[in-house]
């Protein structure tokens, strides 16, 4: 396996595996690997000649008051769980190499990245789109591979490469959870014993509004109730965000018709979860 941290030596590399007729999956990463990571390269190495991972912590998708200093880099541990999963070349640039002095542009989604989790972390998702824009012109990826736990960050970056025509397909995989339904995350880590107890609420509340779009109920009020009320089982579980959506414009939905995605975030401590469900209204 191949680490790559120069630009240009990514840019070479990509054209001469396009030049020689190989296809490309990428799996942009911030490092921290799990196991919904590994299964994203796994889907890449079966699909693809050549598996390529970024491991790059964006600073530009961090606010003031979030994580971006404690954020985990096991950079040693992910190369060795990339490589067992089939990935050929780890791409990892500085931060310097990707936002050099005197930069000027930034790319924003408009209407996708104000919304919903936007509203919570302004500028997120403009660092989003503008990362993950430099890096499929750097990597040149046939197909991109992103999980569907960041359901609003995987919608915005299907819409960046349709409205920028992009000559890539993105495919959006299943979130991978624990055996208890938790979500894996790389910030998971963070929470204490007690709170990883009562993490799996999350998942639990959502398959619970599912059950009550399922029993009949079109209403999105009553949908988020039964939400709130299965997250308050956890004493120390504190709802942050509740969306009810149209799946693919994520615009918010009163009565429900069509596909519906169930976005959530909840607090453990200082530990900030986000989940999601996807449901077909019948």
């Amino acid at each position: 396996m191949q680490i790559i941290r120069s630009l240009g030596r990514m840019v070479k590399a990509a054209q001469s595996a396009r030049r020689a007729g190989k296809t490309i999956g990428f799996v942009p990463t911030m490092g921290a690997l799990h196991e919904g990571h590994l299964s994203l390269i796994r889907a890449a190495r079966r699909a693809h000649d050549v598996v390529i991972v970024s491991i790059f912590v964006n600073p530009l998708q961090f606010g003031p008051r979030e994580d971006y200093r404690r954020y985990p880099r096991p950079f040693r541990r992910d190369s060795a769980l990339a490589k067992r999963a089939g990935c050929d070349v780890i791409f990892a640039p500085t931060a310097a190499a990707m936002y050099p002095a005197g930069r000027r542009t930034i790319v924003d989604v408009t209407g996708l990245s104000e919304q919903l989790e936007g509203a919570a972390r302004p500028g997120h998702f403009r660092g989003v789109a503008t990362v993950v824009t430099k890096l499929f012109h750097l990597v040149q990826p046939t197909t991109a591979y992103v999980g569907q736990k960041d359901y609003q960050q995987a919608r915005l970056i299907q819409r960046l490469v349709e409205d920028l025509n992009l000559p890539l397909r993105v495919k959006v995989l299943p979130t991978v959870r624990e055996r208890d339904g938790l979500a894996m995350s790389s910030r998971n880590v963070y929470l204490t014993a007690e709170q990883r107890w009562e993490a799996p609420v999350l998942a639990r509340a959502l398959r619970a509004a599912a059950a009550e779009i399922h029993r009949g109920t079109r209403r999105a009020s009553t949908v988020r109730a039964r939400f709130a009320r299965a997250i308050a089982e956890a004493p120390h579980a504190r709802l942050d965000r509740l969306d009810v959506v149209d799946a693919s414009t994520l615009q918010p939905l009163t009565r429900l018709r069509g596909r519906v995605a169930i976005l959530a975030a909840v607090r453990l401590g200082r530990t900030r979860l986000i989940d999601n469900i996807l449901v077909a209204v019948p």
